[in-house]
């Protein structure tokens, strides 16, 4: 049975250029995953705070190796796209942001993001989370990116808003943490906002 409407991105967007530096302007680079990333992924995974809000863990440093062997696949399948967030001039890891569950033919993605415990307090996320939605909105041509957090989560529900994501609504009881059922906000932004 035919669509009777086009795909927003056809498939191969993404998967058709190498995963592109995105400077954020301010100081900040998003770049693609390395392997000698690792060491500071699985230390940023050690911090309680980053529990509290993530659902995964980092056991050892060979475990967060594998992950970042896998994301060069993800970007080629155009499933998720993950980035390290860099000081510019330094390069020490700031944090990560992702574009998850890409959908090319609806063009939608899930923005998601973690900083590091030294990062906080700095307006990294805001940063980073804005610089990847004028890439994926803008330059890529992605329709609408979605970022969902807990309700209780205050510092996320920040950067949502700092970030130009409008609070749409919530998703009672929608994502299971370490302590339970967790309601969420759901934000967004659209092309053109």
């Amino acid at each position: 049975m035919p669509f009777l409407t086009d795909p927003v991105l056809p498939a191969g967007t993404l998967a058709t250029s190498p995963q592109p530096v995105v400077p954020t302007g301010d100081g900040l680079l998003l770049r693609p995953w390395r392997a000698t990333d690792a060491p500071a992924v699985h230390a940023a995974f050690q911090d309680p705070l980053l529990h509290r809000w993530h659902v995964r863990a980092a056991d050892s440093v060979a475990e967060v190796t594998g992950w970042i062997e896998e994301w060069p696949a993800d970007w080629a399948e155009e499933r998720t796209a993950q980035w390290a967030v860099v000081d510019a001039d330094t390069g020490a890891l700031r944090g990560r942001v992702a574009l998850r569950g890409i959908e090319l033919g609806d063009g939608t993605a899930e923005v998601a993001y973690w900083t590091t415990a030294a990062a906080r307090g700095r307006r990294v996320a805001v940063r980073a989370t804005t610089a990847l939605s004028r890439w994926a909105l803008d330059e890529i041509g992605f329709h609408r990116l979605e970022l969902l957090h807990a309700t209780s989560n205050e510092a996320s529900c920040r950067v949502a808003a700092r970030s130009g994501f409008l609070l749409e609504g919530t998703k009672r009881s929608a994502a299971l943490h370490q302590d339970g059922w967790h309601d969420m906000h759901l934000h967004a932004r659209v092309r053109g906002d």
